[in-house]
């Protein structure tokens, strides 16, 4: 039997989660887990901004190729696709083809990497909006999750300012909540404490 059966009564989990085995080993292994890695920052910039408008498990059913289609999610030669590219991945059926989702994904490479050079790291840069360290929410049920937060709309408002799309405040909430700057598991789910336990 798989792991990662659906069993609430032996292990409770974020019902939000359960739709199909991969949902699930993503709930239970990296959702809300706190990222200090740029290069998966990046990755999740790329394909929470492809999810605006869409379901989070039709993205993760293609972040294989949206890892084929964006070099494995280096940012370094994501900002140097040239223009040709655009066109070039419009046709690619494992990634959601949007073209301003695609232009913006190249976009933010380049603002991404212009983070880097005037703070160090993005890490460092994301995490400085929830003052250094994870946000752990006691949510009791999916409808207390807020979509934005203060967070949210400060570190939206910000990108913004620098050049970045489609990163607005419910997206970059859904990326807080993804990297763990916010703790958004449900109080019950087995994995929140495990989470809260994750200190840098």
């Amino acid at each position: 039997m798989s792991p990662y059966q659906i069993n609430q009564s032996e292990k409770f989990r974020c019902p939000w989660c359960l739709g199909f085995e991969e949902y699930i080993k993503y709930h239970d292994e990296e959702w809300g887990v706190p990222v200090y890695s740029d290069k998966v920052h990046f990755e999740f910039l790329v394909l929470e901004s492809a999810q605006a408008g869409l379901s989070w498990s039709t993205i993760l059913k293609k972040r294989e190729g949206y890892r084929n289609a964006f070099a494995q999610f280096d940012y370094k030669q994501v900002a140097d696709f040239p223009d040709s590219m655009v066109q070039e991945l419009m046709q690619d059926s494992g990634i959601i083809r949007n073209k301003m989702k695609i232009e913006a994904a190249i976009n933010n490479a380049r603002r991404f990497m212009e983070i880097q050079a005037n703070v160090g790291s993005f890490t460092s840069y994301i995490w400085d909006f929830v003052g250094g360290k994870p946000i752990h929410s006691n949510i009791k049920s999916i409808g207390e999750a807020p979509a934005t937060t203060p967070e949210s709309d400060n570190l939206a408002k910000d990108l913004k300012s620098k050049g970045f799309k489609f990163l607005g405040s419910t997206t970059i909430y859904a990326h807080m909540q993804a990297t763990g700057l916010v703790n958004d598991h449900l109080q019950q789910c087995f994995r929140h404490q495990e989470v809260k336990r994750m200190i840098k």
